[in-house]
Formats: C-alpha cells, structure tokens, sequence
C-alpha cells in the first residue's frame, strides 16, 4: 500500500467514524438498546443466554444495550425472532428528539403525571411485571390487579 492510498483509507475511516457520530443515530442506537434490555428482562434471559442464541459474546449484547454498537439489520432481525416481538417494538417510545426530527411526533401520547420516561425501564418495574405475568391462574391475577389498583392513588 503505497502512502496516498493509505492517507486515503485513514480519511476514509476518519469521515466513517464522524458519521457514526451523529447525535440522533446515537440517540437511535441507545433507544434501541434500552429496548432490547428491557424485553430481554422482562423474559428472564441473561446477557449470556441472549448472546448464546445469537451467536454472539455477553459482552456484545452489553455493547448493544448500551448504545456502544450498532445493530445491524441482520442482527436487528435476529433479535426479532430470540425476543419474539415485531420489528417495531424497537423503535416504540422514540425519545422527543428523535421523533421531532424525523416527523415522528405527530401524535404522541401523553404519559402518566406521576410516571417518568423511565418508569418502565427501571428493575423494580421490570420484576413486578414478569411477576405478574409469572401467575398462572387468571382469577388471582386479576385479584392481583383488583389490589394493585385500590392501593394506588386515584386520578
């Protein structure tokens, strides 16, 4: 390799990495992230379970959630079929910014008062819906819910 083909590659991978870059494609790839962590949770699936099924390392299933790497379609699609949800529930819950840029926000749904953003992403909220759905019988699980409801404040 002669040195302007190398100046040349070098450039190349300079600009590829200052596109990776990007704000919104980092805000994307976290979202996305969040998301694969949340459903793998709520199925009681490790990091190495998960990884395990897709032929990769627990540390780059950690990557991924983390927003560190990039998914890419093969993989996303991979992750669709291990998590058994449909392609977009990766892509619900957008945050703000990225639905304002991409004309996303056109309908958006108000959250609970008391809720956060990240309510449903948190470990206590996690266990308590793999708990509930861990109830077999339908009767105590609605009596469950009955429960739930009479503690909680009214609106």
């Amino acid at each position: 390799m002669d040195i302007v083909t190398f100046d040349r590659s070098v450039r190349t991978g300079m600009e590829r990495s200052q596109r990776a870059r990007d704000p919104r494609s980092s805000m994307i790839g976290a979202h996305v992230g969040r998301r694969i962590r949340l459903r793998r949770t709520m199925l009681g699936i490790s990091q190495g379970e998960l990884g395990a099924a897709l032929g990769v390392t627990f540390q780059q299933i950690q990557k991924y959630e983390s927003g560190a790497n990039r998914i890419g379609a093969s993989r996303l699609f991979d992750l669709v079929q291990v998590l058994d949800v449909p392609i977009g529930y990766f892509f619900d819950e957008m945050p703000e910014g990225v639905q304002a840029l991409q004309g996303l926000d056109q309908t958006p749904e108000a959250p609970l008062d008391h809720m956060t953003g990240d309510t449903l992403h948190q470990r206590e909220t996690l266990q308590l819906i793999r708990a509930y759905y861990s109830i077999t019988d339908p009767a105590v699980r609605k009596r469950v819910m009955a429960l739930l409801r009479s503690l909680a404040p009214e609106d």
